[in-house]
């Protein structure tokens, strides 16, 4: 099968085509013909040498595919040969065929493309057990999503807003302010130009927000405690500027807040299909009534995987950018 490959650590550049044989699937996994593939930062962190796969993991580079089932594991009981799925996978899925655990795999939406079914599993699993499960968001609670024209932020748009929240982003350039608006966002703040604390603090009458999903880190840490409200929420699901940070805990103290964050790659295959049964019961339903889609950007077929990651690093995309492999 063709596989996008690295020769070393690096640059989009190091990234080429190249044959490898095509996986062979564990007894409880099914082997995917893939149709398509998101992109998402964690790849280009992989290829950049600094977030390696799992033990036992792919090293081909992918999270997440759409496409049909070809082949099924002797244990597995759900799937059947022809099922159009997409899936949650730790890596290889920038290539012609892929292999997955069947609790991480899902029914592709009614209506769905198999491109927007690829750009379903990482930002739906991440943003549900982040947002609802650890966050605790609520109906009716308010949620600041950083990074809203991102995969993440317009899958965090999203669903805060159909499950009932009020929801506030940032982002960094003009050209994102309508289309998160159009997503759901109550309120979009241009971070160049303003201070979203100061912000959140005059759109919500001093009171703060009740969960924060930040991918920042570094100096936005202390300015998140002062956006939040009492018994707020912080997630943190990556560290853009920075691991190290300080805190007052006399603030985390008298707003009683929660500081929380996670990785998804490196959990379990059975944390991930519980994840996965929670999607399906809880969202599934909303995205084949048709209330969420996921956001495409831009696609490029596999061979051009170099200039899919070079749009991603260069932030001037507003959502997912998927590699078309069939």
């Amino acid at each position: 099968m063709r596989v996008i490959d690295m020769k070393n650590p690096g640059d989009p550049e190091v990234l080429y085509v190249r044959e490898r044989p095509r996986p062979e699937p564990a007894a409880h996994d099914v082997l995917i013909e893939v149709h398509a593939a998101g992109i998402n930062r964690p790849d280009c962190a992989q290829r950049q040498g600094t977030y390696p796969p799992p033990p036992g993991a792919s090293d081909i580079l992918g999270l997440e595919v759409a496409g049909t089932v070809v082949t099924c594991g002797s244990q597995v009981s759900r799937w059947k040969v022809g099922d159009r799925v997409c899936a949650l996978i730790s890596g290889g899925g920038y290539a012609e065929y892929a292999a997955a655990p069947e609790g991480q795999c899902l029914p592709v939406p009614k209506d769905f493309d198999m491109i927007h079914a690829a750009a379903l599993p990482e930002t739906f699993f991440t943003v549900w057990t982040n947002v609802f499960e650890s966050g605790r968001l609520q109906k009716g609670e308010s949620i600041l999503v950083h990074g809203g024209s991102g995969g993440i932020g317009t899958t965090a748009i999203q669903m805060a807003h159909t499950l009932g929240a009020k929801v506030f982003t940032t982002v960094g350039k003009k050209e994102s302010v309508a289309p998160c608006k159009a997503l759901g966002a109550d309120r979009v703040i241009l971070y160049k130009e303003e201070d979203f604390v100061t912000a959140i603090k005059e759109t919500t009458q001093g009171r703060g927000v009740d969960v924060i999903l930040d991918m920042v880190g570094g100096d936005y840490f202390i300015r998140n405690i002062e956006a939040l409200a009492p018994l707020g929420r912080l997630v943190q699901i990556a560290t853009i500027k920075g691991t190290h940070v300080e805190l007052d805990l006399r603030k985390m103290m008298f707003k009683r807040l929660t500081l929380t964050g996670s990785t998804l790659r490196a959990r379990s295959v059975e944390e991930k299909t519980r994840i996965a049964q929670a999607l399906e019961k809880n969202i599934w339903p909303l995205l084949n009534q048709g209330h969420m889609k996921p956001v495409i950007y831009k696609t490029f077929p596999l061979e051009q995987a170099r200039e899919a990651h070079e749009l991603m690093e260069s932030s001037a995309h507003t959502g997912k950018i998927v590699l078309v492999v069939k």
